[in-house]
């Protein structure tokens, strides 16, 4: 047939264009790019938590007797567990397939053509991504030279066209918080504020209390980072509870499946286990900042989250990675150019951060 369409034909145009999220490689791809043994590596680059989920967490899930029923779509034990963690009513809670899933969901409700979410980069790079993926558009306000959010450009660059501004607290690549009273100026402008508190376990103040009195503020948290459950993929916002309606209509029906959900439900009954475990990763933060403000030309940046970024000699940032790469400890590094001489590093067990610091301590002398 004349004229017959290709399956891209019929895509939204602003889709072919979508350049993928900048996700890391599992560890062994990683050690094997290396050439070393897996056991010998330190994959520092996902903000995991090195200690895992609560020890409850197997035991919860292998007692699952349910794998061949399809999970509680109202999510009613999961919402219920975590609005008495929380102390705030269940029905302000929407859980998700991680917290990236809330994003999408408050994107796809919110974002027509032409509406415009306010970016504070550098930030987490799945605001800009979802944005585009939902067909709205980003404005990005920089943030400054330590990478505290601009809130008087922020307020100046809402228009009409604005619905979400992003702020992530603490930050993600940084590690620092927004001030409270930054926040409370953003929440009286009239748009969504969507607070991402993935990292607030290690530091920083949450907002989650404050949406019984801030209909446009959205709080997401995730259990990943804390909880230790990154491979099982389990988050939350809380937010306004007529917009957590919606988004429970609009979901997928069977989002969190039968395991996350028991997972979930574990952690929340071992709350003091990963508490202590999150000291330890602070501690260990507080360590490696130390040790690595003692190296020549490097700068470790304050953190509340569980990783350091850390500024390299200038010119050098690239090369620091690919050579701790090369002795087996995995960081972030970004293409973006106001990162090039910055490296994000995750904190992990005391033995990996004694890695961390002889592999830099290497890697700078090559």
């Amino acid at each position: 047939m004349a004229g017959r369409k290709g399956p891209l034909d019929f895509v939204r145009p602003h889709l072919l264009t979508l350049a993928p999220y900048e996700a890391v490689d599992p560890p062994d791809v990683l050690a094997e790019k290396a050439g070393m043994p897996e056991s010998q590596t330190a994959k520092l680059n996902g903000n995991e938590n090195p200690y895992g989920p609560s020890p409850r967490v197997a035991e919860m899930i292998a007692a699952v007797n349910r794998m061949h029923i399809y999970p509680d779509p109202g999510q009613v034990a999961m919402r219920t567990a975590l609005g008495e963690f929380l102390d705030v009513p269940m029905d302000q809670i929407v859980v998700g397939n991680g917290s990236d899933e809330i994003i999408d969901l408050v994107f796809r409700c919110v974002l027509g053509p032409g509406d415009a979410v306010i970016n504070c980069e550098p930030t987490f790079g799945m605001y800009e991504f979802t944005a585009h993926v939902c067909g709205g558009r980003t404005v990005t306000v920089e943030r400054d030279e330590r990478f505290a959010v601009d809130v008087d450009a922020v307020l100046a660059a809402v228009d009409e066209s604005t619905k979400i501004v992003a702020i992530a607290s603490p930050n993600n690549p940084s590690g620092n918080c927004t001030p409270l009273a930054d926040i409370e100026r953003l929440l009286a402008a009239n748009v969504l504020v969507l607070v991402d508190e993935a990292y607030v376990e290690f530091g920083g103040t949450s907002v989650g209390t404050w949406v019984a009195r801030h209909q446009n503020l959205i709080v997401l948290r995730t259990f990943s980072k804390w909880g230790g459950l990154a491979g099982l993929r389990v988050g939350y916002g809380i937010m306004d509870s007529a917009l957590a309606d919606l988004l429970l209509r609009a979901k997928p029906p069977y989002n969190v499946n039968q395991a996350s959900e028991a997972a979930m439900l574990a952690t929340l009954s071992d709350t003091d286990t990963l508490d202590q475990r999150a000291a330890l990763i602070v501690g260990e933060r507080k360590r490696m900042s130390a040790a690595l403000a003692e190296m020549p030309g490097v700068e470790p940046l304050p953190s509340e989250a569980n990783f350091l970024l850390c500024r390299m000699p200038e010119g050098r940032g690239k090369a620091v990675y690919e050579s701790l790469a090369r002795h087996g400890v995995f960081v972030r590094y970004y293409s973006r150019a106001s990162l090039a001489d910055y490296l994000r590093i995750s904190v992990g067990t005391p033995e990996q951060t004694t890695q961390v610091i002889e592999a830099m301590i290497q890697s700078l002398a090559e």
